[in-house]
């Protein structure tokens, strides 16, 4: 255990899970609506907060930033913000409900364990816990009695019947190796990679600090095939870009060089988190940066940060970092102890 320090700034012990927010969609259950936590979800030790700043560079660096900006840059073409995906905290209130794998599930590679579904909650575009737009649907929930976090893509709860893609249980206690939940594993999203540790949220904005790494995305075609690079574990037969391209895995990092100052005063906090910790390529898709939907935080996104406020940011304000040795992707899952 990290102490109560350490859950405090994960948000459980702050937040708990005794507020209303939220629509009670089909989480069925005693205890009261979710709250949402944030910041920091693994020891200290994680990669995911280290400091890159003064990290050297990838030999293929200024490659594979001109290979980007050939093809367009971002996946919008402008450096754009979703604020989708829904994290939720659950206390032991929270009933534990076992799911039907669908065929979005791939074993050894993903877990059937039973999720904490915290009532009043909701998934990844969803008004509750019914994946009705056919989109990636994730459910996202930060356990404090068990420290694990269950992440979901394609989850769907209608009732009493529970169906769900990929599950992933991540242990929060624990500083993940190069190696993850086992190379070549893939989890909730296509590298491999937590999702929620990614995400910055609007209470980390309005705090005017995010201390962690930023998750993003980029179109198929420009994800390297093959390879993965780590903290990213898995790779896919959609990722078919050149050796120039950036694998799943790489971790940019702005130009210390690149100013912010005109930039509004939220866009900087992201900005100045990008310089320090870098953005770490996790799915293929098209709006490049995920920060976390303000649903059940305290603060909220309005006049604190829009989807385009970065937009001005282009590709080449970037550089990659030295990622080590690439593992080569062959789909054969093999999960860590």
């Amino acid at each position: 255990m990290q102490g109560a320090g350490w859950l405090l700034s994960l948000g459980l012990m702050a937040a708990g899970c005794s507020g209303q927010a939220g629509d009670g969609g089909d989480g069925d259950g005693g205890g009261g609506g979710p709250s949402a936590p944030g910041g920091h979800y693994f020891p200290n030790g994680s990669v995911l907060y280290r400091d890159v700043s003064d990290a050297a560079l990838s030999p293929r660096s200024a490659a594979t930033i001109d290979f980007l900006d050939g093809e367009g840059g971002w996946g919008t073409g402008e450096l754009r913000i979703d604020f989708g995906i829904e994290v939720l905290a659950a206390d032991d209130s929270a009933p534990l409900r076992e799911f039907e794998p669908t065929e979005d599930a791939y074993f050894p590679d993903c877990d059937d364990d039973a999720v904490p579904i915290p009532p009043g909650g909701a998934i990844e575009g969803e008004d509750g816990y019914e994946c009705l737009s056919d989109g990636d649907c994730h459910l996202i929930v930060a356990h404090e009695p068990s420290m694990k976090l269950y992440e979901m893509w394609r989850a769907d709860i209608r009732g009493d019947r529970f169906r769900g893609g990929c599950l992933a249980v991540w242990d929060m206690e624990r500083v993940y190796g190069a190696e993850g939940r086992g190379l070549n594993c893939t989890s909730a999203d296509a590298a491999g990679l937590p999702i929620a540790p990614l995400l910055f949220t609007a209470d980390e904005v309005a705090d005017g600090s995010i201390d962690h790494a930023i998750r993003f995305i980029l179109p198929n075609e420009r994800i390297r095939g093959g390879v993965f690079a780590p903290p990213a574990t898995h790779s896919t037969s959609a990722a078919d870009g050149g050796d120039d391209a950036p694998p799943f895995g790489a971790r940019l990092r702005m130009r210390a060089d690149y100013e912010i100052d005109d930039l509004p005063d939220g866009a900087q906090v992201v900005a100045r988190a990008m310089k320090r910790y870098g953005i770490v390529l996790a799915d293929g898709g098209n709006i490049a940066l995920t920060a976390q939907s303000d649903r059940f935080t305290e603060a909220k996104w309005d006049d604190l940060l829009s989807p385009g406020d970065l937009s001005s940011v282009p590709i080449t304000a970037f550089e990659v970092v030295e990622p080590g040795e690439l593992g080569e992707y062959s789909g054969d899952c093999r999960r860590a102890p």
